[in-house]
């Protein structure tokens, strides 16, 4: 995932305390913007759940 295109959310406000995502094919990875040397990659289906319940606020504290 190193050559991948990743994006972060326009509401971060280009800070770096926020995750960035990337796809590449068959598969998608997440990563901390302070931490740009490692990343967790995710099935689309795992990385589906994982989206789906951020947006739920299921993953809020």
């Amino acid at each position: 995932m190193r050559n991948a295109g990743w994006r972060k959310s326009s509401l971060s406000g280009g800070g770096e305390n926020c995750v960035e995502l990337a796809r590449a094919e068959g598969c998608a990875a997440a990563r901390d913007s302070k931490n740009k040397g490692r990343s967790l990659p995710l099935s689309l289906g795992a990385f589906g759940a994982f989206r789906d319940a951020a947006k739920a606020g299921r993953l809020d504290r």
